[in-house]
């Protein structure tokens, strides 16, 4: 049988082709230390698992949910970003619950774009945006995101080019994965850019509460809602990657758009997980600062491992990474971490698997015991 020419387009995801060469060492008996993936090690909280535990006993809960959730889950995502951005979304229209939010970027893709529609992409940025492009047959156009520019378009220079065709522009703040924030004024910058060029802005917010002082969301710039959706995940925040938990929020019409899509892509989230998700949406302020002091030390620890390597990095950046420069002269990025996964036995993503402008750098992972992390700096 023939494949889709949609699959020429496309490769296998990296860390699908990468983990399974780290897998395959392992199994050889070397003692690997995975820094390459951001999947949360830690455990979501005692009441989380409680409440997931006595959820899978009540009426109806192994029966088919709505497809837009549980109403009580969508007042929790509605009070979260109203007590955590100040925003206020309307918990029956603006809010659509997700089983992850990578999920959400191939509806919002489906929802949104023809063939032939151009989209906007950031480079270095989440590869998953250029694939969703490129599987639904629109095309993507990079622009470029520089250090010297703190990881921020450049607005006016992309106003330059035709952006006619463009139908949807991809940003990540906290920027993944290199780290970087943008202020209010920039998302201002970004809402009106958007409005002015009739581009269909999402911005993908899965890192506003890992190490971050001051968590925002693109939806607190007035007006955003009539071009602008909003994705976010209780994945990082709440140690909950592998329940698929995301949701995507914006004004009525762009997210009843979505919702064409999602209600014929699944039957709806698990009972238990949505009560559980619930339970995590509610949690304290304690939550979150015993959070970052686990983050917190790990990056101390990291930051020696990434001096170790003659790198250099950006402390104020947030999120469960750091996000390091190679040394003038070394060799490509891809080259790099392979020499330190075979002659050291620690995996780091490589900086080009997020496009052409990550070359030159390294990316680690905070997902790794801080014991783990001082192994590995004594293997240098």
């Amino acid at each position: 049988m023939i494949t889709a020419d949609r699959l020429q387009t496309v490769q296998e995801y990296y860390f699908s082709r990468k983990l399974r060469e780290v897998r395959r060492m392992i199994q050889e008996g070397k003692p690997i230390i995975n820094m390459g993936i951001g999947s949360p090690d830690l455990a979501p909280s005692p009441e989380v698992l409680e409440t997931l535990r006595d959820a899978i006993t009540d009426t109806g809960a192994h029966q088919y949910q709505s497809y837009q959730g549980l109403p009580e889950l969508r007042m929790a995502i509605a009070d979260f970003y109203q007590e955590k951005f100040g925003v206020q979304v309307d918990e029956t229209t603006e809010i659509l619950p997700l089983m992850g939010s990578k999920e959400g970027i191939m509806h919002i893709g489906l929802a949104f774009l023809n063939e032939g529609d151009e989209v906007l992409l950031p480079n270095p940025g989440y590869p998953t945006y250029t694939s969703v492009t490129k599987l639904i047959g629109a095309v993507p156009k990079s622009y470029d995101l520089k250090e010297e520019n703190g990881w921020f378009p450049d607005l006016e220079a992309l106003a330059q080019r035709d952006l006619s065709k463009v139908k949807l522009m991809w940003v990540s703040y906290p920027h993944m994965p290199t780290g970087a924030t943008a202020s209010l004024e920039k998302l201002l910058a970004l809402v009106n850019f958007a409005k002015e060029h009739e581009i269909l802005l999402v911005n993908d917010n899965p890192y506003s509460f890992v190490l971050s002082k001051n968590p925002t969301s693109i939806l607190s710039i007035p007006g955003a809602k009539d071009c602008a959706l909003e994705l976010n995940s209780l994945s990082k925040t709440f140690n909950m990657a592998g329940w698929r938990v995301g949701m995507v929020l914006g004004s009525q019409d762009h997210i009843n758009a979505v919702l064409k899509v999602k209600s014929n892509m699944d039957s709806g989230m698990f009972y238990g997980i949505q009560k559980g998700a619930i339970a995590a949406l509610k949690s304290g302020q304690g939550w979150f600062k015993a959070l970052d002091e686990v983050y917190t030390k790990r990056r101390e620890s990291m930051f020696q491992l990434v001096e170790k390597l003659g790198c250099s990095y950006d402390r104020n950046a947030v999120g469960m990474f750091v996000w390091a420069k190679l040394p003038e002269g070394s060799v490509p990025s891809e080259e790099f971490i392979d020499q330190v996964l075979n002659d050291k036995h620690i995996f780091i993503a490589p900086g080009t698997i997020f496009g052409s402008n990550g070359e030159g750098y390294i990316r680690f992972s905070l997902c790794v015991k801080e014991e783990k992390i001082k192994e590995a700096i004594n293997r240098f």
